[in-house]
């Protein structure tokens, strides 16, 4: 640290966004304030369709509550546990999102034509692809902390964590799940990009996977409906377009204010799964455009959070995760906002922290107590490295 630093940390004035600690409030508190909204809109967005499946208005959004609780301890515990234990459990978890991914093949639950669940009895499914992400979170920056000093090697850059990667995005598209395998690559190009990786890479791997996705689009009927549907949803106004104009009337129907939490028209059957992938549209309908910039700029601090972790951590496997998980969030994010904006074509992704499931939401918990377990981490350097330098330090 700077002598200006030092005298910083040791003076009582220091600015806020200085504390060693800034970091790791700025992702709690917007987590937090990501899932109370989520809670809310769940509650306010699913009333309908939970009475008309369970003859309860509120069954959906208890168990969302009780998804949010759950994934609220586990993020408690994660940022609890150290660095060392998640780089132990790299192996474990790719393990167990490969041997999940393939079962899901075998015995797996298809919903809207995704063959992606596992039952677990009752009312509870697991969808494996959603842990794979934290899996490569995992594995991937253990992998590359491991072999730091060897990474401007192309063999030891790519292999094996391309063809690992490349296996665990072709089980997710045989069951049909192309949003996460959309999720999953720039994961992957953030795990390369903060290891060095050249430019050139990027560019070829980008056209491989343009490539890729107009292959997909063309091979199933669905995914040609919704690129057809992205373009111009009015020509099937009835169908396939049927979703996109009616998010757009909840958009443009909130104004700047909205039209009160709870007082949204379109979830009353209008807007199909208004509470899972289009509950960003429920959103601008009841808290307006206030209420969907405040989405973003939460998501938007939870991605400078965890890059600023990223830029300023000296150990390989934190800025590795870091980015990777900045990577899964933001992306995830903005493929669900993207597509209910009709800026990109519906994917099927939902909203980090504010859909409906517990499938999704638990493990993105889980990944965001990571973050806040490093931030916590490299709190504690600067202010041991402070102790030593301190002429109360020296003098003992």
């Amino acid at each position: 640290m700077t002598q200006e630093a030092v005298r910083r940390v040791e003076s009582t004035g220091r600015p806020r966004s200085e504390h060693p600690l800034a970091t790791y409030h700025v992702i709690l508190g917007a987590t937090l304030l990501l899932l109370v909204l989520g809670v809310a809109m769940v509650l306010s967005a699913s009333t309908v369709e939970s009475y008309r499946v369970f003859g309860s208005a509120y069954t959906l959004w208890l168990r969302q509550l009780m998804f949010a609780m759950l994934g609220l301890v586990a993020m408690i515990v994660a940022s609890r546990l150290p660095v060392t234990f998640y780089r132990r459990m790299a192996y474990p978890t790719l393990l167990f999102a490969f041997v999940t991914l393939a079962a899901v093949l075998v015995i797996g639950h298809s919903v809207a034509g995704q063959r992606n669940w596992i039952e677990l009895g009752g009312p509870f499914r697991f969808q494996p692809s959603e842990f794979a992400k934290l899996a490569l979170v995992l594995w991937g920056s253990d992998l590359m902390a491991r072999k730091q000093g060897l990474l401007d090697r192309w063999k030891h850059l790519l292999v094996p964590l391309l063809p690992v990667i490349g296996l665990m995005v072709l089980l997710v598209l045989l069951e049909g799940d192309l949003g996460t395998a959309l999720i999953l690559v720039p994961m992957l190009a953030a795990i390369l990009y903060v290891n060095g990786a050249p430019a050139r890479l990027f560019a070829a791997g980008g056209l491989v996977v343009l490539a890729g996705i107009a292959v997909l689009s063309v091979g199933k009927s669905y995914r040609l409906a919704r690129f057809a549907s992205w373009l111009d949803p009015n020509n099937d106004a009835l169908g396939s377009g049927w979703q996109i104009l009616h998010g757009q009337s909840a958009l443009g129907g909130g104004g700047w204010f909205g039209v009160g939490l709870g007082a949204s028209r379109e979830k009353w059957g209008w807007l199909p799964e208004a509470h899972t992938d289009f509950i960003f549209a429920v959103v601008g309908e009841e808290l307006g455009i206030i209420g969907t910039l405040l989405v973003v700029g939460l998501f938007a601090a939870i991605g400078v959070a965890g890059l600023r972790l990223a830029r300023v951590t000296t150990d390989p496997f934190v800025r590795t995760a870091s980015a990777a998980t900045v990577a899964w969030l933001l992306t995830q994010a903005l493929l669900n906002m993207g597509a209910v904006l009709q800026l990109i074509p519906i994917t099927g992704v939902p909203l980090p922290l504010v859909s409906y499931g517990g499938s999704s939401l638990v493990p993105t918990l889980l990944a965001l107590g990571m973050l806040m377990s490093f931030a916590r981490a490299e709190a504690g350097r600067p202010a041991r490295a402070v102790a030593r330098r301190t002429p109360a330090a020296r003098g003992r």
